[in-house]
């Protein structure tokens, strides 16, 4: 019968009626609007066929002082199959409640293992994971996704260049570059210490080696400063020179800066959204209803459910919608070229070593044309100028 998954949901019984005139029953169930099929003989004064769950009554008042008996031979569909299910609901909700369970600490954290970093360092990443809400007992689907996690680790703990992290069943691995380098081993083949720039010497540490500039003398790049051969002329001995020397060296730095300027912020206003995505359809489970502002920026994390070891092709979406405003930003005269000096400064720390110290800095130029600032700052720099060069051989002092 056509639309049988219809008739499933509202209920089939397989009915049997026995006594005489069965014929002229059958008409006056088709006259009364009920929906028969499936009609069998059975015997002479027997038959079965199937009918509504719905037509029940009806039938019953058909056949009432008829002298036929009905009997109900079978029951099919919804209706019955949750009877059955609310007749056994102890092993329905034992079944429910184990399925949840195993979800459940399927998709916690168990375990955190980091790789390639020394213990300090290790618990500073312990520290930070903590912070972000990630360790052991809490729920993958409240966290961040993995690049968001590599992205703020990388951001907010300076010892490291750059870790991996990679979420395999319910362990966070990490791999941990540290900035720190090896330290260099005590003994070096033999070379001199040259000036890396332009410099004059302010100061002066050989730890070995013969010096060959003095403090306050000019030299220029490539020039020896520390050489490694020493001893009398003849019988020289070939040793690793080294040693720090310090010199004065000159930067420059141009910044231009509008006096007007517009950009986006964030206001503070916020609206989350969550859905359950199961293959490419999103189901809303939280936070319904349009977003109300005019310009805002979504963010969306996106955790995938597991079933023990097995992904599911089920998704649970974080979306964070922040409203942006546009703001405008004016500078006097003054404030844009106090701004713009210290945009010159961070330049120029950003391009020195760490141990480089500013000795002074002068303006040479500074202006205002077509609605922005343009200053240009000589810097006076004090830093280590020595680096080491191998000593070719067969050469001499």
């Amino acid at each position: 019968m056509k639309n049988h998954w219809i008739l499933f949901l509202s209920g089939i019984l397989t009915v049997k009626i026995t006594g005489k005139g069965l014929e002229r029953f059958i008409n006056t169930f088709t006259r009364n609007g009920l929906t028969i099929w499936d009609v069998k003989r059975q015997g002479v004064q027997s038959l079965t066929f199937k009918m509504k769950l719905t037509d029940v009554k009806k039938i019953r008042m058909i056949v009432k002082g008829s002298g036929c008996k009905v009997h109900f031979l079978k029951r099919e569909g919804a209706p019955f199959l949750l009877k059955k299910l609310f007749q056994n609901s102890g092993l329905l909700v034992g079944a429910i409640l184990f399925i949840f369970v195993i979800l459940l600490l399927s998709n916690m954290v168990w375990g955190i293992n980091v790789k390639g970093a020394d213990p300090a360092t290790e618990y500073k990443i312990y520290k930070e994971l903590d912070k972000m809400g990630i360790k052991v007992g809490k729920l993958q689907l409240f966290v961040d996704n993995v690049e968001s996690i590599q992205q703020q680790l990388s951001d907010n703990i300076e010892e490291i260049t750059w870790v991996g992290v990679e979420l395999k069943g319910t362990t966070y691995h990490l791999q941990v570059v540290e900035k720190n380098e090896p330290k260099q081993p005590e003994y070096f083949s033999p070379q001199n210490i040259v000036a890396k720039k332009k410099a004059v010497i302010v100061d002066m540490f050989v730890e070995e080696g013969k010096a060959v500039v003095n403090i306050n003398d000019i030299v220029q790049e490539g020039q020896l400063l520390v050489s490694g051969l020493i001893g009398k002329e003849g019988e020289s001995l070939q040793v690793p020179a080294k040693g720090e020397i310090w010199g004065e060296t000159w930067y420059k730095s141009v910044v231009e800066l509008p006096l007007k300027s517009t950009f986006q912020v964030y206001n503070g206003n916020e609206k989350s959204k969550y859905y359950l995505k199961i293959a490419n359809y999103k189901i809303p489970i939280w936070g319904f209803g349009k977003i109300e502002y005019k310009e805002y920026e979504t963010e969306s994390n996106e955790n995938r459910i597991n079933f023990i070891k097995w992904e599911l092709p089920v998704s649970f979406i974080s979306e964070a919608h922040r409203e942006r405003e546009e703001e405008t930003r004016i500078y006097s005269k003054e404030e844009a070229f106090q701004v713009a000096k210290e945009r010159a400064k961070a330049d120029i720390k950003s391009r020195l070593p760490e141990d480089a110290i500013i000795k002074g800095e002068n303006v040479l130029r500074q202006s205002i044309d077509s609605g922005k600032v343009t200053i240009s700052i000589h810097f006076q720099i004090i830093e280590n100028i020595g680096e080491g060069q191998p000593i070719i051989q067969g050469e001499s002092e």
